[in-house]
């Protein structure tokens, strides 16, 4: 009996989150997004045609972002689809996509001199429905900005990441998610000393209906996988001893 009204309320969950306007991805189609990553969320799912907000403390924060923004663009850009990543900087080193299985001649990157510049052509941007995702880099995001952004993928469904550097006053916005991706040391396979695979600490801050939530999580073997949690007792304690 249980099982069954888990079932019956994760149903009605979904319902309630697709009247609301929001896409997700189910089972298989999730991708590289592993099973604890996507269930949390909200009835095994992983929110599309919304917002998603990342905030950046720091350039290592940015550089953790960047990275784990490409891990989950591997999956949406499955099928030969395109997206957009605009910005006023020039810190992206598009070949490096390749270590996420995103070929990186199916972004088109924008580079423009002012943050409302990235926010208007953002905006344009999610309004295109045969996009799969659209990555805005920006300082600021104040409400009513964020709430446009929300507006435009109402209609087309199109996924956006709104990456925010820098970040010192954490605003209220109208983004369904607020994620903190930061850094962990890497481990390789073999356990022989070099660089491992990318290795995050992720932290869903805030979603829609839903609960905060955590997870280390790493890239390696084409997709974003959890750290069992016998490596992070080991890691924790390398990390105490220096």
């Amino acid at each position: 009996m249980p099982d069954l009204n888990d079932d019956i309320i994760a149903a009605l969950k979904e319902q309630i989150f697709s009247m609301n306007g929001y896409k997700t991805f189910h089972g298989k189609d999730c991708g590289v997004l592993p099973k604890p990553f996507t269930d949390p969320l909200l009835s095994r799912s992983f929110p599309l045609g919304v917002i998603h907000e990342f905030v950046c403390a720091g350039s290592e924060d940015y550089a953790a972002t960047t990275g784990f923004t490409a891990g989950v663009l591997a999956s949406l850009m499955q099928g030969g689809r395109f997206a957009v990543w605009i910005s006023t900087n020039s810190h992206l080193f598009p070949p490096a996509f390749t270590t996420y299985g995103v070929a990186s001649e199916r972004i088109i990157f924008i580079r423009l001199k002012k943050e409302n510049d990235v926010l208007w052509a953002m905006e344009e941007a999610l309004k295109c429905d045969g996009l799969a995702a659209v990555i805005g880099d920006v300082k600021e995001l104040s409400f009513t900005a964020s709430r446009r952004l929300q507006l435009a993928v109402e209609d087309s469904r199109v996924t956006g990441f709104v990456i925010r550097r820098n970040i010192r006053n954490l605003n209220t916005t109208a983004c369904v998610t607020r994620w903190k991706i930061t850094h962990l040391p890497t481990d390789s396979e073999d356990g022989l000393p070099g660089i491992g695979f990318p290795h995050w600490n992720v932290q869903l801050l805030k979603i829609r209906n839903g609960k905060p939530l955590n997870w280390q999580l790493k890239f390696v073997d084409g997709g974003i996988k959890v750290v069992p949690q016998s490596s992070q007792n080991i890691q924790e304690v390398h990390r105490k001893i220096g």
